[in-house]
């Protein structure tokens, strides 16, 4: 693993009266004006920039005006799930009368918006289709929605093919001819634009003349749920609605579905940053699409009732453990089948299978074996009738949705279908196809990627000197997030003397440290260690790369080192 200095600009930019140390940090994520740090809702892109968002909107407004079935169509993850609540709740607050949501089973009907689940839907006798974090794939799915007379609306953030569905109106920040300047939001992100155009619109109409308009900011904890858990970059306008929905969850104000997962992981609502969201409430909420059914995820976020909340939160958490059993099983038998393959043999783009595996797994299994090897990983499971699905994780510098489309171009009918982003992917592809297919992503990896480009590489912000590790600058990196995808938490890096080291649970190394000139004494954690590796009572000195992180035990605070690496010195 190699610790490289993260890149800073020859001038460092004018931020406000910060401390230099922020000033650092903030410049080495891109921020160049004090502006992108003013994290208030007035800052947000205005919604008029989203191509199709007043096509969106008269569909919206001559749906509540005539009372119609709206039935909204997401996706069976986080994002997907906080989509749909923030849909449904949405609407009602802004007086949709019927408002309904369907989320595809992975296991019967697969993503997306299909013919099949346009069937499903039309037994609802929906008027208005709206998809979201779904959609602008769904070329045939909307023709048979079309066909059977509904009107469709496409809310989506996925990356388009070349053919766009022929909806009567699309929002997508990444549709062609979109100049909206992030193109980074989320699924969930995208409904909550449209509720607040819609929201806009009905003002205008004279629709809150004699009565208080609707607070769409309750919906904020869900958006910065959906962002966080779907690993979608925080740039200046995702990190205003992230910020503003942890400012509600820190508060108390959270939907009961979120207080209820809290309280379910032991997690202080008060004290959550958006290493909870991605952590803690991601995966448990995930955990009921991977397993069985989103609609609990859903229902759970839906409710005002607290001890159904609880309830539904306890079924969660109970999935999530399940789930992390069937993967750490999948993990073994993928390293069986690497274990006598030397790294140097080993192919640029791994494509693992196995015939048990669950499909709702892959997806973590292809992201642990990523940061295992440092390489683009794609894990496939049995979908029946002769298919197999894929889920696929990429590393810097290899966009993994575009490789698949080339590996689809130079291979007419390899893959049934793909979709994704840059750095997570899925596909379909016949069984019989699998040997061909990890040959061919193999060649496109070896194309684009160096060898030295699969070694893992940590980019630190730097050393702290002995008097820096203290509570204030460990709370002050706290609260100067939200952190996330492309706006990492600060990474330091340093050689410690190891003073005890022990294992907690069953993989984390627990570790007393001292500074190098032994002046202060530390405390660390480690997780997910190799236990071939640690404990070594022969240890005596380390280099890690680690995060300053605030520890609250029994009412007391104290500095941790969150440790992303730690290796013998």
């Amino acid at each position: 693993m190699r610790i490289d200095p993260r890149p800073l600009p020859a001038v460092l930019p004018f931020l406000g009266e910060l401390p230099p140390l922020l000033t650092r940090l903030y410049a080495a994520r891109g921020v160049r004006s004090e502006a992108e740090l003013d994290k208030s809702l007035a800052r947000l892109i205005p919604y008029q920039q989203l191509k199709g968002i007043d096509a969106a909107v008269d569909l919206l407004v001559t749906a509540l005006e005539q009372r119609q079935r709206i039935l909204i169509v997401g996706d069976f993850d986080a994002d997907g799930a906080t989509a749909s609540t923030v849909g449904t709740l949405g609407l009602r607050l802004l007086g949709a009368a019927h408002v309904d949501y369907l989320v595809p089973n992975r296991f019967e009907y697969g993503y997306g918006l299909t013919p099949e689940i346009v069937a499903v839907a039309l037994q609802r006798e929906p008027q208005l289709l709206i998809t979201v974090d779904n959609g602008i794939s769904s070329v045939e799915g909307v023709a048979a929605a079309k066909a059977a007379g509904l009107k469709v609306l496409v809310t989506d953030h996925h990356l388009p093919g070349d053919e766009l569905p022929a909806a009567d109106a699309i929002v997508n920040p990444n549709q062609p001819g979109c100049e909206f300047p992030s193109k980074a939001l989320a699924g969930v992100g995208v409904i909550f634009y449209v509720l607040l155009a819609l929201r806009a619109r009905l003002r205008s109409l004279g629709w809150y003349e004699n009565k208080q308009q609707p607070n769409l900011g309750e919906l904020l904890d869900l958006v910065a749920l959906g962002s966080v858990a779907d690993v979608v970059p925080l740039d200046a306008n995702n990190r205003i609605l992230v910020h503003q929905g942890l400012e509600r969850i820190r508060a108390g104000r959270a939907r009961p579905g979120i207080k209820a997962i809290l309280e379910v992981a032991k997690r202080d609502h008060a004290r959550i940053t958006s290493t909870d969201l991605g952590f803690i409430l991601g995966p448990r909420l995930n955990a009921a699409g991977r397993l069985d059914d989103m609609s609990l995820g859903i229902e759970c976020l839906l409710t005002t009732d607290v001890a159904a909340a609880r309830e539904m939160a306890a079924q969660l958490d109970g999935m999530n453990q399940d789930r992390k059993s069937i993967e750490q099983g999948m993990q073994r038998e993928a390293l069986a089948q690497l274990k006598d393959l030397p790294v140097e043999s080993m192919p640029y783009g791994l494509c693992l299978f196995d015939p048990e595996w669950h499909q709702g797994v892959i997806g973590i299994l292809a992201s642990r074996m990523k940061e295992r090897y440092f390489r683009p990983t794609i894990a496939f499971a049995d979908a029946g009738d002769g298919l197999l699905k894929g889920s696929g994780r990429s590393v810097q510098g290899f966009h993994i949705r575009d490789a698949l489309a080339v590996v689809a171009s130079q291979h007419p009918n390899l893959i049934t279908k793909y979709g994704g982003h840059a750095m997570a992917a899925g596909l379909t592809l016949p069984e019989e196809h699998f040997p061909l297919f990890a040959e061919a992503f193999d060649a496109e990896v070896r194309r684009q990627l160096r060898e030295e480009d699969l070694t893992g590489r940590l980019l630190s912000d730097g050393t702290l000197a002995v008097e820096e590790f203290h509570l204030e600058l460990a709370r002050a990196l706290r609260h100067a997030g939200p952190w996330g995808q492309h706006f990492p938490e600060p990474l330091f890096h340093g050689v410690f003397q190891l003073v005890e080291q022990r294992v907690v649970g069953e993989r984390h190394l627990k570790v007393v440290l001292k500074s190098e000139c032994g002046s202060v004494k530390l405390d660390g954690i480690a997780f997910g260690v190799d236990r071939e590796v640690w404990p070594n009572p022969t240890v005596r000195w380390v280099e890690l790369a680690y995060k300053l992180d605030v520890n609250e035990f029994r009412g007391q605070e104290t500095v941790q080192l969150m440790i992303a690496h730690i290796e013998p010195r």
